[in-house]
């Protein structure tokens, strides 16, 4: 039991970090800069950590972008607001994300400029093959180690890890939560302290300050895990950070 909880907790978070490292808060938003070496390194252990939920840097961060141009309107990706549940803003979103990473939509230059692609690496990771592999390495550590039967009731999630993830702030941080600034959407910060989605609950401080790579910081127990690592990245000189706006408490404006 033991084994498969430390499995599926360490696949929750190593998964999510570089969700919210790489694919939202550098090919997003490029929050701080790296080399292309380093750049190819991080598509790579996306992929590694990602396994079967691997989602493409250029795909996610077009849509983001997206999202962030039209948060809660009818051209939003997914938005509560328009979606009639969590379950159809889920296919929608995997649909126009399939679209844009397989280029088959046509969206506005200022969406892609910028975001890193590496084309060949994408069809290889996004490939059935890539994802069965994945799928069967899973599941033997479920076979070899899994003592009880509700065990198993946690693999289907680490199946489809990326979208629970994407699901948890896009309809949950829009719906639930306290907001520190009024923005032209529904941006919540779904949980005081971040201690499940690597600080990417601190939603609403996103919204206000897209391109900060702390989405924390604005009161005091708003830590925000990836945020340290991308100190400790930068200090070793993996990435370079660009010298962020300090948010004073007179920005702050509550909302209920």
């Amino acid at each position: 039991m033991a084994v498969i909880f430390t499995f599926f907790i360490a696949h929750w978070y190593l998964s999510l970090f570089f969700q919210t490292f790489f694919l939202h808060r550098y090919a997003s938003h490029g929050a701080f800069t790296m080399s292309k070496t380093w750049e190819k390194v991080f598509f790579i252990l996306t992929w590694f950590f990602q396994g079967s939920n691997y989602l493409s840097a250029y795909g996610y961060g077009v849509m983001h972008r997206m999202h962030h141009a039209f948060a809660d309107t009818p051209d939003d990706p997914h938005s509560p607001k328009y979606d009639e549940s969590l379950f159809k803003m889920m296919w929608k979103t995997k649909t126009i994300y399939s679209a844009i990473t397989s280029k088959t939509m046509k969206v506005d230059a200022r969406f892609t400029e910028g975001v890193p692609e590496w084309t060949a690496f994408d069809k290889f990771a996004r490939s059935w093959v890539s994802r069965l592999l994945w799928g069967a390495a899973y599941t033997m550590v479920y076979v070899t180690f899994a003592t009880e039967w509700w065990l198993w009731l946690l693999l289907p999630v680490q199946f489809l890890l990326s979208p629970v993830h994407g699901a948890i702030i896009n309809w949950f941080a829009h719906k639930y939560g306290y907001r520190n600034f009024e923005v032209g959407d529904t941006s919540r910060n779904f949980l005081p302290f971040d201690f499940l989605m690597m600080g990417e609950s601190y939603h609403n401080n996103h919204h206000k300050y897209g391109n900060r790579a702390n989405f924390g910081g604005v009161r005091w127990h708003e830590i925000d895990p990836t945020y340290l690592m991308i100190r400790l990245l930068n200090r070793l000189g993996i990435i370079q950070m660009a010298k962020e706006k300090q948010i004073l408490p007179v920005e702050i404006k509550r909302a209920a």
